[in-house]
């Protein structure tokens, strides 16, 4: 474990568990949601704060795709889920790179042989870094395609946020993917009024696991300290929102394709998957600052 710290604010990073956050806390205040209690013990990095998500985001509908003309099978990473879902990144060790109290370089090298390439067939090496400052958390993520020929390529971040009454998500969108069976998009539409968030909604008027397109790149939470704003570059072109009912968290993930983009050739312009020539690179930067005396519009 990484232990990050500026004035009242410290993050523990873990790479051994994904390049994972394990928390982020300001003062004796969670930021991110309080990790579960045995999710440590586990390594299972769905019980913490915040993961990347490389080379791709959400699900991968049954774990099969088509590329260049042949037919991939990825192995089951979620138990019994039948989808292949948030890429590699999040279930691998990470290497340490340069460290300091304020900020930590991570790297992963994909090399796509043996059960490598079970999980991902394409090799890639991919790098994530955090910086803390006592406002603001800043992540970079990117992903280098090592093969041979063109490969499709995508970058994410899924940050939990704690859910208790009082809660609000705010962002403007130009539409959302309304989903069919099994939680894959099903049809792109304009977004429904009681999925609006333009003005703020509270967290649990709606049901969500659902793609927001054509987002501002621009998201703010009401109710922790005094706001967190969540601002992505042009890299994460949408916003994956996840309010499941029952649970204390909710996630609100920049990401750079629609869910199973691979699957789909006739998305809207700039929802699908990058696709890298060799040594080219996919690179983009999250930032989550700390209103702590107020929010603004957006």
């Amino acid at each position: 474990m990484l232990h990050l710290q500026d004035d009242e604010a410290s993050v523990v990073v873990t790479p051994e568990h994904g390049g994972a956050v394990l928390g982020w806390m300001h003062n004796r205040t969670p930021v991110l949601r309080r990790p579960v209690p045995d999710a440590m013990l586990r390594g299972d990095v769905r019980g913490f704060g915040c993961f990347p998500l490389v080379p791709f985001c959400n699900r991968i509908a049954l774990g099969r795709f088509t590329w260049q003309g042949r037919a991939y099978q990825l192995a089951r990473n979620f138990g019994d889920h039948p989808h292949a879902i948030h890429g590699v990144g999040w279930q691998r060790p990470w290497r340490i790179g340069a460290v300091s109290n304020l900020a930590a370089s991570l790297t992963l090298r994909h090399g796509a042989a043996g059960d490598q390439a079970r999980a991902w067939p394409f090799p890639f090496d991919a790098a994530l870094s955090y910086t803390l400052s006592n406002t603001q958390l800043r992540i970079v993520i990117s992903v280098t395609n090592r093969h041979s020929d063109p490969a499709p390529a995508g970058i994410g971040l899924h940050p939990y946020f704690g859910r208790r009454r009082g809660i609000t998500l705010q962002f403007n969108a130009g539409g959302v993917w309304i989903n069919g069976g099994s939680a894959l998009p099903a049809q792109h539409a304009g977004v429904p009024r009681e999925w609006d968030h333009a003005n703020g909604l509270p967290i649990g008027g709606a049901r969500l696991d659902n793609c927001f397109t054509g987002w501002s790149s621009t998201a703010r939470i009401g109710g922790i300290l005094g706001g967190v704003t969540l601002t992505a570059d042009a890299a994460f072109r949408h916003l994956q929102v996840y309010t499941p009912p029952h649970h204390d968290f909710f996630c609100a993930e920049p990401v750079s394709h629609v869910p199973d983009a691979i699957n789909r050739t006739d998305l809207p312009s700039g929802q699908g998957m990058h696709v890298l020539p060799p040594g080219e690179t996919l690179s983009g930067s999250v930032t989550i600052d700390l209103a702590l005396h107020g929010m603004g519009a957006i």
